[in-house]
Order: structure tokens, then C-alpha cells, then sequence
């Protein structure tokens, strides 16, 4: 076919009436010439249209229109492999947007008969690119018959594999028969492997010829490569997660069986790929850490070993000898890994050694009081790191501007570690009473400390507790300070010119504001004018943070006056707003769960809540 006649009618096509990920399809006709001419502006083209036509696996209308001049390029023998991915691409997808559903996939499969000769073309690269295409069809009468004559005359590995997994796609049963004669060490491994997976049938037990194909196979990745199929790419974890699926205590020995062999093998890519299935297992299965420990502890000195020894927590204790022994060496990066894992194993092993190393273990402190922390048990309290915390903290708040950004501001390493610092110490509360003169001292340029000393001074004798409420006096201006001084005295003064002062400084000292004096409810009536004044602000762009902020502001006025007249209207404007809106609908799933709040009073918002039904995510 003639590159004229694949491109005939492509100007006149109303591409107009069709959209694609960006709005209507107009610029197409283009970008399927451009890719169709192979010349340097062809891999740009090529780019823009998967950004358009299967943008991040989604389909649209366009889609389908464009699948048969993708056929007719193809089959004129210009970009054919490239051509026939991208069909493949958009048969495979079932993320449909504003298109009938199964409408892309039949407007690829009607082009079937241009496509399935190139099954025989004589380009490797395109009979495996057509074999993965023809096999994303789901196609039955054309397809399978295709595939199944071309696999029994194929000779090339990679291309024999690509079929397989087709033949698999379009009749399981059927290519599963065919594959358990693969499993075999004298199969090819890239055949091997499509083999495995095609011969992986629910109704069928996992046996030892699948156990030891994988295991030749491993390390497979590379393997794996060589095919376009994206739930090949893993084999150990895809396998793994499938035999764990299928929730019997056969197959999950199975599945823990393969892991446990593969973590012990010398080689170290192996290794590699059975730590990430391991990984996957552990979130998956209750039993597999108990099962994979004694396997997964020797590796320690391995960053993803380590960290998933974290995860394991106190069921991997018997690794702690050897994470100790580990945090000990004098690479700084990698003692932290391993500190940091034996924080999360043995914390109060862990204790003593973060004090010793405090500031040059960022990723253990992080794991004991940061984002990788235990959120139901806190680090335990050690005198020896309580001293180390006080005397970094001391530093800290003798620490001159130089060194820091130009604007006199820490830089965010040093602002995260005074973050773990202070949050330890609050962690730990009245234990660490000691240490209220450097939360004082650290106070002015790290309002987050002022949580501490509440959580410190709550359990101490009054002059304690005048000590440290005369020092969030000096600097209750701020909200956090105020919130936290409202916490140990009561005051509220503080925390209403405070709060009063943040509803005028922006959408987030809204947010911020309004949520503190919600708090307090109608102790703070006094400050609901500053409320509605926040509510009446001049909107230049109706952004999400905006309609984020009115929520925030109208739920507070709630709290305080009970004034349904007043705050119902707003909270509707909030769900007629977010309609539409790209990155609105957290919003409105907010709004949705806080006004229940309202009860009875909420009743006219009842018809927004009915409409959100209908949208699963909100739903």
C-alpha cells in the first residue's frame, strides 16, 4: 500500500466532532502525517500521539477514528513496528473516556484484516509487534486462528513468545495446554517465560515444573525485556502476587517456597529481584515475614533488605545482632540504613546508637519519629539520646545566619532535623522535662517546638508551667504558638487576636485560622465578624484553594454561631463550585463527610450529596 492511499480522506475526516485527551482532534491529521513520513519530525509526532489518543492508557473518540489510518500506515510498510504498538495500545485499554465502551478496541479489530498478514512479515521486530497488537483485540473468530497458524511456523524465540502470550490473551485454556510442553530447561527463555504465565491457570495447582521453570529462569528481568507485555515485566513478584491471590495455604507456600530459594541464591541480581517480590509479599500475606525472615536477615547490608526489615518491624528481631553490627561501620550512609532499619526492629537497641551518632543518621531519626515512624508506638525514652537531643538543640539555638539560605531561613535538611528533634521530645512528654530550656531557646525561629513544651510542661509543677507559658507568651503572635499556649492555660486572647490576624493574610492563614477557633466554638463568637469577613474577601480566581478556604471558613462559623442560615449557603456555593473542576472533587469529598456535622440543618444540601452518587470516587 501506497503511502497516498493509507492517508486518503485524512484531511476531509471531520476531526472536528472528536476528541482526544486535549479537546478536539484537529491537529491529528497532521501528526499522523508527520509519524507516516518517518522524517525527523517523526518521533515528536509519535509522542504526541500516544499523548492524545492513549493518554496514560486513557482512550477517547478520536481514538477509534484514528485506528484505521494507524492500519493503513502500518500495512504501507512506513513505521510499521511503532505503528502497530500504538494499536496495540488502544485495543488494549479499557480506561474509556466519552466513547461508547469497547469502541476502540472494535475499531482496531475491524482493521484486523490489513493487520494480521504482518504476522509473517519479515522484520522480526514486526511479526512481535503484531502478535502483541493482534492479541489485544480479544478477537476470537480472526485473531486466534491467525496467532495459533503462525506460532506453529515461527522459529524466532522473542517473536514465539510474543505469540504465545497472544494465544494465552485470546484462548487461556487453549495456549495453556500448549505451554506446559515449554516448561522445560530446552525451551528458550524468553519462551519459557510466556510459557510460565500462560500455563498459570486458576483452576490448575501450581506444581514443581512451574517452581523449578521460574527458578532457571531468575534472574528474569532481562528476560522479561525482551516481550511488550507489561505484566511480564516482574516475573518473580507478578507470580508471587498470583499465587498469593489465589488464597490457599497451598499456593501461598508456593509462592513463600520460590521466595525463600531465590533470597538464599549467591548471585546477587537474584537476590535483587527476590527482596522486591519479598517486599510485595510481606504487604500481602500476614505469614510471609515470619516464613522469609531467616532468609531475609543475612542480607541486611542490602539497602532493600534493610529497609524491608524496617517494614517487618519486631518480627525480624533476629536480625538486630547484625543491624547493630551494621550501624557500626564507618560509611555514614550505610550505617544510617541500617540504624535506621534497627530503629523500627529494636528501638531501644536503637537508642543509645542514634545518640552516639545524632546528626549523622537523618534517615534513622526519620524512622523514629518522622514519616516512616510507627504511628501507634513511640520511640521509647533514653536518657543517653535525651542528653544528645538537648545538646543538638542547644547548638541549634546558637546557630548564626551564616550557612543558611539568603533570606535568613534554615535550609530544609536543617529544618527537618530540628523537626525530629522537637517531635521526640514531644513523643516523650513529661520524660522530657530536662529538656524545656532548649525547646524555649529553639522557640523564636521554630514555632513547632511550642507542641513540645505543652507536651513537656503538662506534667510539671506550676513554676515549670509558668516557665514555659511565659515563653509561648512571647511568641503566641504566631497561631501555633497561640494554639499551644490556649492548650496549657486556657488563655484565649492570644489565640483570637492570633487567628483573627491569620483569616487576613491569605487563603492558607484562612484555613489555618478558621480551623483554630472551630475548635474552641462558641467561646470564639466574638471573633465570627473576622469570619464572615474572610467569607466576603475579593476572589480574583476561583482556584480549589479558594473554595478549600470558604469550607474552612463556613464549617468554623458553624462550630461557633450554629447559624444555618448563614453557613448553608455557602457550604452549596462550595459543591457548585468544585463542579468541573479538575482537582476539586477532594474538595468536595470533604465537604460531603464534614457536613454531617450540620445534621437536621444540613437537609437542603441533601439533593448535592444525591447527585455525588453517581461518581464512584465520591461516592
Amino acid at each position: 500500500m501506497e503511502l497516498p492511499t493509507a492517508l486518503a480522506g485524512l484531511d476531509t475526516h471531520p476531526w472536528a466532532t472528536v476528541n482526544h485527551a486535549y479537546g478536539p482532534a484537529e491537529d491529528l491529521p497532521g501528526l499522523l502525517r508527520a509519524f507516516a513520513e518517518g522524517g525527523e519530525d517523526a518521533e515528536e509526532a509519535l509522542e504526541e500521539l500516544y499523548s492524545s489518543i492513549v493518554h496514560q492508557g486513557t482512550v477517547y473518540a478520536a481514538s477509534a477514528d484514528a485506528a484505521p489510518y494507524l492500519a493503513r500506515i502500518a500495512a504501507s510498510g512506513r513505521q510499521t513496528a511503532d505503528a502497530l504498538r500504538l494499536l496495540g495500545c488502544l485495543a488494549e485499554s479499557e480506561d474509556e473516556h466519552d466513547v461508547e465502551p469497547g469502541a476502540v478496541r472494535a475499531a482496531v479489530t475491524a482493521q484486523l484484516p490489513l493487520l494480521i498478514p504482518l504476522l509473517a512479515d519479515e522484520d522480526a521486530t514486526v511479526r512481535q509487534a503484531a502478535g502483541w497488537m493482534i492479541g489485544h483485540t480479544r478477537d476470537t473468530r480472526n485473531a486466534l486462528p491467525a496467532v495459533r497458524a503462525r506460532l506453529a511456523t515461527e522459529t524466532e524465540p522473542v517473536v514465539r513468545a510474543e505469540l504465545l502470550t497472544a494465544h494465552s490473551r485470546l484462548d487461556h485454556a487453549g495456549a495453556g495446554a500448549e505451554a506446559r510442553a515449554l516448561l522445560g530447561p530446552d525451551t528458550p527463555p524468553p519462551l519459557r517465560l510466556a510459557a510460565l504465565f500462560a500455563a498459570l491457570n486458576p483452576d490448575q495447582p501450581w506444581l514443581a515444573a512451574h517452581h523449578d521453570a521460574l527458578l532457571s529462569l531468575l534472574p528474569a528481568r532481562k528476560t522479561a525485556a525482551a516481550g511488550y507485555a507489561d505484566e511480564h515485566r516482574d516475573p518473580l513478584s507478578a507470580i508471587v502476587e498470583i499465587l498469593l491471590g489465589r488464597d490457599t495455604d497451598a499456593d501461598r507456600e508456593s509462592a513463600l517456597a520460590l521466595l525463600d530459594v531465590a533470597l538464599r541464591d549467591e548471585r546477587p541480581d537474584v537476590r535483587a529481584e527476590a527482596l522486591w517480590a519479598a517486599d510485595r509479599a510481606c504487604m500481602l500475606s500476614r505469614s510471609a515475614p515470619q516464613r522469609l525472615i531467616a532468609a531475609i536477615a543475612p542480607l541486611a547490608a542490602d539497602w532493600t533488605a534493610a529497609r524491608l526489615l524496617g517494614k517487618i518491624g519486631s518480627a525480624a528481631a533476629e536480625a538486630a545482632p547484625l543491624l547493630v553490627e551494621l550501624s557500626a561501620q564507618p560509611d555514614d550512609e550505610a550505617a544510617d540504613q541500617a540504624l535506621a532499619a534497627l530503629v523500627l526492629v529494636a528501638p531501644q537497641t536503637a537508642a543509645p546508637l542514634l545518640a552516639r551518632a545524632l546528626g549523622r543518621r537523618p534517615h534513622a531519626m526519620q524512622c523514629a519519629t518522622g514519616s516512616h515512624a510507627p504511628a501507634d508506638v513511640p520511640f521509647p525514652f533514653d536518657a543517653e539520646l535525651l542528653a544528645a537531643v538537648r545538646a543538638r538543640l542547644a547548638a541549634k539555638a546558637l546557630e548564626q545566619p551564616e550557612g543558611r539560605k539568603d533570606c535568613g531561613c534554615p535550609t530544609t535538611a536543617d529544618h527537618n532535623d530540628t523537626a525530629g528533634l522537637v517531635h521526640l521530645i514531644r513523643l516523650w512528654g513529661p520524660q522530657a522535662a530536662s529538656a524545656l530550656p532548649e525547646l524555649r531557646a529553639v522557640l523564636p525561629g521554630f514555632h513547632y517546638a511550642a507542641t513540645a513544651i505543652t507536651s513537656v510542661a503538662a506534667g510539671l509543677g506550676p513554676e515549670q508551667r509558668e516557665q514555659a507559658a511565659t515563653a509561648l507568651r512571647a511568641g503566641a503572635d504566631k497561631l501555633f504558638v497561640a494554639q499551644a499556649l490556649h492548650e496549657l492555660t486556657g488563655e484565649t486572647g492570644p489565640l483570637f487576636a492570633a487567628a483573627e490576624a491569620a483569616l487576613a493574610t491569605g487563603v492558607r492563614g484562612c484555613v489555618e485560622g478558621a480551623n483554630a477557633l472551630a475548635d474552641l466554638g462558641p467561646a470564639a463568637a466574638r471573633i465570627a465578624p473576622a469570619l464572615r469577613a474572610a467569607l466576603g474577601r475579593t476572589i480574583d480566581r476561583d482556584t480549589t484553594a479558594e473554595i478549600d478556604t470558604d469550607l474552612a471558613l463556613a464549617l468554623a462559623l458553624w462550630r461557633i454561631t450554629g447559624e444555618a442560615s448563614e453557613v448553608v449557603p455557602v457550604l452549596a456555593s462550595v459543591f457548585d463550585r468544585s463542579e468541573g473542576q479538575r482537582w476539586s472533587h477532594w474538595t468536595t469529598a470533604r465537604a460531603a463527610r464534614e457536613i454531617a456535622v450540620l445534621g437536621p440543618a444540613g437537609r437542603p444540601l441533601t439533593g448535592r450529596l444525591h447527585a455525588l452518587l453517581d461518581d464512584p470516587a465520591q461516592a
